[in-house]
């Protein structure tokens, strides 16, 4: 496609990132997105030939680099759970244009996998961690695995060079005692923690505004012990408030999406692990573009279909969430079909 088209949508918000979710599928049964009582053993989840291919991945993600989309993020269900994922990293780093590639993981599976990953061209990796205490992680997770093994595989990913950031979902009366000792622990590892609200994603999960901790008391309980000092945004669209500890280079994050939104500046776009392109975290529907890529129809008419979906858009459901006159509730997209 030559340079980059720069597109926006209705409200003027450029594409920039591309969050790919390769599989609906998770080892982990988080209350918070695949509460077990909702994914049991005779869940539904996708056949292996609806699954968009590495190939048809790649393609895609060429055509999103033809409109300004640099950076990449694999995401689930688990993506680990995905074979030979290394493959689809070296395949995707070497489209032109795409400078970050980054994986979001619970880490469980990725202390064999980590070199590998950072040989194929990795340059990131979220890992999702809620609590340091056993008993809170296995209420947190669905008693799905145990904490050391998910400190492995972020040491295994530190140790062969990729940066790694830590994401904490902090759910009121769950895993809010873990706040203070997660920001120690990483902040002796010189690991970046990110603390997410608890988010209405999905339908699953039960949420309640009255479980919602909100950024500001995050921010207020690590300060009263480590003071905390406001950081700048990296670039724009950045999701995450920054903090640093004083007189020190170490930061934390916070993602507000409930209490401080950021819809002003989204610019990431989402595809499923079957193909459909998702404009917002909390849309109701997607756009197949798998059923395109299986007719055989050309990267133009592709690109034609990406090109009008982004122009059309104008989501803002965060936004629209703390209004005061808010919109009705309404079914949403789960986040283990389409990645945090």
């Amino acid at each position: 496609m030559g340079q980059p088209e720069p597109v926006t949508d209705r409200l003027g918000r450029p594409l920039r990132d591309l969050r790919v979710s390769i599989t609906d599928r998770c080892n982990f049964r988080c209350r918070y997105c695949m509460p077990a009582e909702v994914f049991g053993p005779d869940y539904p989840f996708l056949p292996r030939k609806e699954l968009l291919t590495f190939e048809e991945i790649t393609r895609l993600v060429r055509l999103f680099s033809g409109f300004g989309v640099e950076k990449i993020r694999l995401t689930g269900g688990e993506p680990l759970l995905r074979k030979d994922l290394p493959q689809l990293v070296r395949m995707i780093k070497g489209v032109p244009g795409i400078r970050d590639v980054a994986l979001t993981t619970n880490a469980s599976l990725l202390e064999k996998q980590a070199e590998a990953l950072r040989d194929a061209g990795l340059d990131r990796i979220n890992v999702s961690l809620d609590a340091l205490d056993e008993t809170v992680f296995a209420e947190m997770t669905g008693r799905r695995s145990a904490v050391d093994r998910v400190l492995s595989g972020i040491e295994a990913a530190a140790r062969v060079g990729l940066v790694v950031k830590v994401n904490m979902v902090v759910q009121k009366g769950v895993n809010e005692s873990q706040i203070l000792p997660m920001a120690r622990f990483f902040r002796d590892k010189a690991h970046i923690l990110r603390f997410i609200e608890y988010m209405d994603v999905g339908n699953s999960n039960g949420w309640d505004l009255s479980q919602v901790v909100s950024k500001q008391e995050i921010v207020n309980r690590i300060h009263r012990e480590m003071p905390l000092v406001p950081v700048d945004p990296n670039y724009f669209g950045e999701v995450a408030s920054r903090y640093r500890y004083e007189g020190s280079d170490q930061e934390i994050g916070v993602i507000s999406s409930v209490t401080d939104t950021f819809c002003g500046s989204c610019t990431r776009a989402r595809l499923s692990a079957d193909g459909r392109l998702y404009t917002c975290l909390f849309a109701s529907e997607g756009t197949d573009l798998r059923g395109p890529l299986r007719e055989a129809e050309t990267d133009e008419q592709l690109a034609n279909h990406i090109r009008n979906i982004w122009r059309d858009r104008q989501d803002r459901y965060s936004e629209e969430r703390l209004a005061d006159t808010p919109t009705a509730p309404r079914k949403k997209v789960e986040m283990s079909y389409i990645g945090g």
